[in-house]
């Protein structure tokens, strides 16, 4: 019997024309073009697991996802064979073999989101996709000081949509800076697990401090209160990107 192999792909895509990654039964998801491309390179149907969702039109710099298969295709074959079936939105940066034991999701230990903010009293038509456009200024001294409070292991019952089903919202943030690049602000949160929509409710709460409209104090409370009704909106989905999971596996083989 041929032994298994199991294959980790780094994917990048822009998530406009898809309603998330997982699979649905009547709408266009990354996973089924991923899951599509895959079956009709090996001529079998093969199911690949995610390091985490991705929301409708938010996208990724650095989805990670692997699969189980017998297929000696080589690791350079995954990469080209599957770019040359993807849709343009979708391609394949690196894939490398790794252990048995290996799974996307449960052996992240740190993954890393960035959001985009276009502050201009003018649109930006090329922005339009992937940022939040903001024609009205932002008072980034607050943001940076509401966003100090988030850092560390917290409850973030009040950051996580309604609609989320983790068993508990206690989550770690490492990092949580605000770099100024020309008209764009990028917030870039790092920690080791997030909730459904945690992210884009934390920009969504900090543009209000910015804006003048809640303190930066009153984010210290948030978390002590952890009422969903109380804290910012959601920020839009399209100045989302996933940017990075890291894990602590051993990589066998990698290309390139």
């Amino acid at each position: 019997m041929t032994a298994m192999r199991n294959i980790r792909l780094t994917l990048e895509y822009d998530g406009t024309a898809y309603a998330g990654w997982q699979v649905q039964d009547n709408a266009p998801t990354v996973q089924e073009k991923v899951e599509e491309a895959l079956g009709r390179l090996l001529k079998e149907p093969r199911r690949v697991v995610a390091s985490g969702r991705t929301d409708a039109g938010v996208h990724a710099l650095g989805q990670v996802a692997n699969f189980h298969t017998p297929a000696r295709v080589p690791l350079k074959g995954f990469v080209h064979g599957l770019n040359s079936l993807l849709p343009r939105d979708v391609t394949v940066r690196a894939a490398a073999e790794v252990s048995s034991e290996f799974n996307s999701r449960r052996s992240a230990v740190d993954k890393t989101y960035r959001y985009y903010i276009y502050r201009s009293p003018t649109p930006s038509a090329f922005g339009r996709r992937t940022s939040w456009q903001l024609a009205r200024p932002l008072d980034l001294a607050a943001m940076r000081d509401g966003a100090r409070h988030l850092v560390g292991v917290h409850d973030f019952s009040a950051f996580r949509s309604a609609g989320c089903d983790a068993p508990h919202a206690v989550r770690e943030i490492h990092e949580l800076t605000l770099v100024e690049r020309g008209d764009y602000l990028e917030v870039v949160v790092r920690g080791n697990a997030f909730l459904r929509n945690m992210v884009r409710i934390i920009v969504g709460t900090l543009v209000e401090v910015g804006e003048g409209r809640r303190s930066p104090d009153s984010v210290a409370e948030l978390l002590a209160q952890g009422d969903r009704t109380r804290a910012g909106v959601t920020a839009p989905p399209q100045g989302l990107f996933l940017a990075e999971v890291c894990y602590d596996e051993t990589v066998l083989e990698a290309y390139p």
